[in-house]
């Protein structure tokens, strides 16, 4: 802390082309961004805060607190980088991970391809035991199987074990049983058991996810030491905390166990950093656009709140079709996220069609135009043809990019086989890339039931002020907000995070037969565990609850989700849950069904301490001519040409300061660039707002 009382905080973000950092001294933010390091990730974060601490002019020492999050997870589930793992489970249901579920998201596909199970059928192992649906033992363990069978592990050298017995969210005393007898035989094993790691029912979700869990954990406790170790070694004496998927903020050690929570920890501190900034101008309808080196991830902010679920996908083998990846059963904040970022290569395929992303250029080599070897096009080396970017400031100078390179690889690879020249095929590229992103979003959208015409954008990471303009004029969104440190936003967005914990359970009760002694000890489990991972990062929080109960009429398939008030409840309660579940029933379908008992499934109980405090700006019109000193030629997509853009560096700008389209305002992060269908607005609280000049 410094000496006059501001707390020094950092939000650190590792992407798959840059690693963000953000100190935030008080009110006053000073960030980087730097090339992630494949090979030591934790390289990257050191140096990134040793630029940060020197722009600040404070000590490594002197930082309160470290937050970070990373895609490094999810990298090695998609790339399938993990742990050599075992899975364990009951006889019977060896082959539930290979065989999923009867969906098909393809239903007449007859080549229908499925991602592989990440532990193969020769590492799948099963025991003789059951619990019954009700959390009773029908078949006990057998202690000489399950010696032998640990004996088995131990011998051909697993690095994880995942174990997901049938029904063990109701009762995980066989899964513990196991795991605490193979901890006997090898106290250092890595084992992960699905009644902890996500306790619900649907027995495929929960043993790919906690096979997801086991897969990754080794990978992730060994980079999470070595992270804490290097830190250390720098002079940090604060603690370092991870941004969860659900958006809250746990410890590194609940980070080890769990780090299937981490899956989407970096574009989850996005979604709140646009939810901070939805809640400062009185936004009740945002979509949020983040678009960094290697994807672009977009998600549904209403009532400054992001949308959740209790599933998501990881690992698509076709792009926007649900079903067709892996499902990881926990609490995240639901986006859509393509493979479309700076870094995204280009290539044409045999129809002579554009193709741009998944694969991305990363940042080794990184794309042509950074002079490290790459010989591929991408979308940052059609942003330099383009006029988009600056080769000579590019990162506020600290890069010079190379034109040359990036119409050398843009002729070869698309402006060569499709006999146009070079400002053409980057053009091509762009418009491809920029339709992608417009195309997920409406997909996002459609899926939700909204229209978004009706949305303001809020655009951050390092490349989403660059395309955000022309996705607004794809999309029909009048208002973009470009807030302040938008090249860095995820980073800034962990450190407006609470601390937060969202616990999940499976607890399946029939209201025609509701027993309020068994709801209240339901409740009271997941007050107790939700509070607890709360409490290890912050002791003195009082955390806030807000309880769901994932209701269904009895014979349905899925549920909604009901608010429920957490209290002590009484058997005559029934009625009260009835009515609860018909108003939102109602809601979502129009109208209820008559007659059909209710049942509740399961449930989940958030408990968050208290949220950055929101700072009202309200807003600000045209007041005077922003001032350019020089001006760039960029190529417009409305015009289909070159035009002359006003160039003005966004810290010279002072609030009503305005220009218009076309134009590019400069910052050391990123660029944005204004369209000639918008004017540029500079708002009170720093943040630029780009409204369509038809509006």
């Amino acid at each position: 802390m410094t000496t006059d009382g501001e707390l020094i905080r950092v939000g650190v973000d590792i992407g798959g082309t840059f690693t963000d950092v953000a100190l935030e001294v008080g009110s006053v933010l000073h960030s980087t961004k730097v090339l992630t390091d494949y090979a030591f990730p934790e390289a990257a974060i050191v140096k990134g805060i040793r630029e940060v601490v020197e722009k600040a002019g404070i000590e490594v020492s002197q930082i309160d607190t470290v937050i970070h999050g990373t895609t490094l997870a999810t990298n090695a589930l998609i790339e399938r980088r993990g742990a050599k793992t075992a899975f364990v489970t009951t006889k019977g249901f060896r082959d539930v991970i290979e065989m999923r579920t009867e969906s098909r998201f393809e239903q007449y596909d007859l080549d229908i391809v499925l991602p592989a199970p990440l532990v193969g059928r020769a590492d799948r192992f099963v025991l003789d035991e059951r619990m019954g649906a009700n959390g009773e033992p029908l078949k006990p363990l057998d202690d000489a199987e399950v010696d032998t069978l640990c004996d088995k592990i131990i011998a051909k050298g697993y690095d994880s074990v995942a174990v997901g017995f049938i029904h063990s969210y109701l009762n995980g005393a066989h899964e513990r049983r196991f795991r605490d007898r193979l901890l006997a035989k090898k106290p250092d094993q890595s084992v992960s058991i699905s009644s902890e790691v996500s306790p619900q029912m649907r027995e495929f979700q929960r043993f790919n996810t906690v096979c997801a869990n086991a897969y990754v954990k080794p990978l992730m406790a060994s980079y999470l030491n070595r992270l804490v170790g290097r830190l250390r070694e720098e002079g940090l004496v604060s603690p370092v905390f991870m941004i969860h998927s659900g958006g809250g903020i746990i410890s590194v050690e609940s980070a080890v166990e769990f780090p299937v929570r981490l899956l989407e920890s970096g574009p989850a501190g996005g979604a709140i950093f646009a939810a901070h900034i939805a809640a400062n101008h009185s936004l009740d309808q945002v979509v949020s656009y983040d678009m960094g080196g290697t994807t672009a991830k977009i998600c549904l902010i209403e009532q400054q709140t992001p949308k959740t679920s209790k599933t998501f996908e990881v690992a698509r083998t076709t792009r926007f079709k649900k079903g067709s990846g892996m499902p990881i059963s926990i609490p995240v904040i639901e986006m859509v996220e393509i493979g479309a970022g700076g870094g995204s290569i280009a290539t044409v395929d045999t129809m002579r069609q554009i193709r741009v992303g998944p694969h991305s250029a990363g940042s080794e080599p990184g794309p042509a135009c950074y002079d490290r070897g790459g010989t591929h096009p991408t979308v940052t080396d059609a942003d330099v043809i383009l006029g988009r970017l600056d080769p000579d400031s590019f990162a506020g100078g600290s890069m010079k990019l190379s034109r040359t390179a990036s119409e050398s690889a843009m002729d070869a690879d698309i402006g060569s086989k499709l006999g146009a020249d070079v400002a053409t095929a980057a053009y091509g590229l762009s418009e491809v890339v920029d339709e992608n992103m417009s195309n997920a979003a409406r997909m996002h959208a459609v899926e939700n039931g909204k229209e978004l015409s009706e949305f303001t954008m809020i655009a951050f990471g390092g490349a989403a002020p660059v395309h955000a303009a022309r996705l607004c004029e794809k999309l029909g969104v009048n208002d973009l907000l470009i807030p302040p440190g938008a090249g860095v936003g995820s980073a800034i967005g962990f450190l407006r995070a609470p601390f937060g914990f969202e616990s999940v359970r499976s607890a399946y009760s029939r209201l025609s037969k509701f027993e309020g002694a068994a709801i209240n000890a339901v409740i009271n489990d997941l007050v107790t565990e939700a509070t607890s991972f709360v409490r290890s990062g912050a002791p003195d929080a009082d955390p806030s609850l807000e309880c769901t109960a994932y209701m269904r009429y009895v014979g349905q398939g899925w549920e909604v989700p009901v608010a429920i008030d957490v209290r002590d409840y009484a058997d005559a309660d029934a009625e009260l849950f009835r009515k609860l579940f018909d108003e939102c029933y109602e809601r979502f379908f129009g109208r209820v069904i008559d007659g059909l008992d209710v049942e509740i499934v399961s449930w989940s109980l958030r408990a968050s301490a208290e949220a950055a405090p929101t700072s009202p700006a309200a807003p600000v019109s045209k007041q005077a001519a922003a001032v350019s000193s020089e001006t760039r030629q960029i190529f417009d997509v409305l015009e289909e040409r070159f035009l002359d853009a006003a160039v003005v560096e966004r810290s010279a700008m002072k609030p009503g300061d305005w220009v218009a389209g076309p134009a590019v305002i400069t910052e050391r992060e990123t660029s944005t660039i204004v369209t000639s269908s918008r004017d540029a607005i500079m708002q009170a609280d720093g943040c630029l707002l780009l409204r369509a000049k038809a509006a």
